[in-house]
């Protein structure tokens, strides 16, 4: 899992993407894309397929391990998975609570004394329904990640939140006050996170950057960058110190999201 850069310095790269469908992705090139930037570790979100289903090579690519959490309440739906050029010494794909484990939305990796989550929280953007359970979601695992945050060990978490954090991470501010992913409610939360235990990588590296990492797919919100800053490597105060670069790859384009591409010092 760890490389040698030039300068002799070890380092950990870590991509995180939702893939809208990993088939999809990967017929616009993306396993190409991923073996030219090398990561160490690759989180993924929104795989949209079951585990049969990626026999194909491409699935496969040389050198990394696979583990895969799909989806068992619909099948094409939501599932997260972590490739490593390690093997875990363990995986853990539940967190007990049925109703938000069976949508195949947590998968976790753990590495000696470091864990790399890839986490796909709910969106409640189609309608009341979803949104009341984004928010139960949120109340739920807030405390879990307070136990991680406190348990010694050091944690990534990479993922498409769903939320933007503040003005920089969207275009049009004011107009999506009251649309999920942008709610008050919604912002205090994932914002009181950062400011108690975690560390949002991109704002360490970029605290006045305005890069996005999802476009709506109408109204060519995407070559007008018209954007929203949803998907987020949250660390644990340990290493805060270790992330050396962070880089949203908003082209070529494989989803309506792009990957966060993070390098850590080792």
């Amino acid at each position: 899992m760890l490389r040698a850069t030039p300068a002799t310095v070890r380092s950990m790269r870590i991509i995180s993407f939702n893939a809208n469908g990993i088939r999809s992705a990967a017929t616009k090139g993306f396993f190409d894309w991923m073996a030219a930037h090398n990561p160490d570790l690759l989180c993924l979100q929104e795989t949209k397929a079951q585990v049969e289903q990626l026999n194909d090579a491409v699935f496969a690519p040389p050198g990394y391990h696979r583990c895969f959490r799909d989806a068992t309440t619909k099948k094409g739906y939501s599932g997260v998975a972590i490739y490593s050029r390690r093997q875990p010494d363990e995986v853990r794909t539940a967190l007990g609570w049925s109703e938000f484990d069976e949508e195949g939305r947590y998968i976790e990796a753990r590495f000696g004394d470091l864990s790399v989550v890839s986490l796909y929280l709910p969106s409640g953007s189609s309608g009341d329904e979803r949104q009341q359970f984004k928010f139960r979601v949120m109340d739920w695992i807030a405390p879990i990640f307070a136990q991680w945050a406190a348990s010694g060990r050091d944690y990534v978490l990479c993922g498409d939140w769903n939320i933007v954090r503040s003005r920089l991470d969207i275009r049009n501010w004011s107009s999506n006050q009251k649309n999920s992913g942008c709610l008050p409610a919604e912002r205090a939360w994932l914002n009181g996170l950062c400011e108690q235990d975690w560390v949002d990588a991109y704002r360490a590296v970029h605290p006045l950057g305005e890069d996005y990492s999802w476009w709506s797919q109408r109204g060519a919100a995407r070559a007008k960058n018209v954007g929203w800053r949803i998907d987020y490597q949250l660390v644990t105060a340990g290493l805060r110190d270790r992330i050396r670069t962070c880089s949203i790859a908003a082209a070529p384009t494989f989803s309506d999201h792009a990957p966060v591409v993070v390098d850590y010092a080792l």
